[in-house]
């Protein structure tokens, strides 16, 4: 049988819009079938606050003049979920997955993605679970990722975030994905924290690190075989 593949795009730094606009073009062509398989956009961002569908006026704390000061955007976006921050240490994954090569829930492909992160971090020495009633992952009482999607006729976009080496100052800006008095965390927060962790402290390469473990959750997870493709001949091969 042959193997269904995973096509993982390494975009590096990219600015939202950018990235949502390939993102989207991409959920396109998967739809079209100009896209044959499944694929991982993996990026960070630049600062910048997403609001989404289920934003609740208030949870965005800055003024506008406060997030140009701090040098952060701002976009309304589709996905489901509240509002949350992307930017530089973070690891940001957008599937463009059809889900009618695996199953028709998005409760189900929700519980999924939490999975691929709870197994990441596992290899990375760190406990992490879901807090159930509400979508993300979390260590402990802290919240490490967090998670907001979009389909259309099965196909997914938008995806999750996972802080690996993030400035957590960030969130002071809103009230993290709406929920009051939340802690959020990172993978290198976890590791200095841990007395017995796998290091005694982060590696400069850090981000790339849990890149390639969440890269083989998802893989193994979803059953895929992971395949590296170059973003611009990606971002080629969907131009219409």
């Amino acid at each position: 049988m042959t193997a269904r593949l995973l096509q993982v795009v390494d975009l590096g730094v990219m600015p939202y819009a950018d990235a949502l606009a390939l993102q989207r073009d991409a959920a396109k062509a998967r739809l079209s079938g100009v896209l044959a398989d499944d694929v991982l956009l993996l990026v960070e961002h630049p600062p910048v606050i997403t609001l989404g569908r289920s934003t609740k006026a208030g949870n965005l704390l800055a003024s506008s003049a406060q997030l140009a000061a701090r040098g952060v955007e701002w976009f309304d976006v589709e996905r489901g979920g509240d509002v949350t921050f992307h930017g530089p240490g973070q690891l940001v994954g957008y599937p463009i997955v059809n889900l009618e090569r695996h199953t028709l829930d998005l409760h189900w492909y929700l519980r999924q993605l939490e999975e691929v992160m709870i197994r990441a971090l596992a290899t990375c020495g760190i406990e992490a679970a879901r807090n159930p009633g509400k979508t993300g992952v979390w260590v402990r009482e802290r919240k490490i990722a967090s998670i907001g999607v979009h389909a259309r006729q099965w196909v997914t976009w938008h995806g999750f975030a996972l802080n690996v080496t993030t400035d957590l100052s960030y969130f002071d800006l809103m009230v993290p994905c709406g929920i009051q008095d939340v802690v959020m965390t990172s993978v290198e927060r976890e590791l200095l924290d841990a007395a017995d962790g796998p290091w005694l402290a982060p590696s400069p390469a850090l981000l790339d690190d849990v890149r390639a473990r969440t890269v083989a959750a998802f893989g193994s997870l979803f059953t895929l075989t992971p395949q590296p493709v170059d973003a611009v001949a990606f971002a080629a091969s969907i131009a219409s």
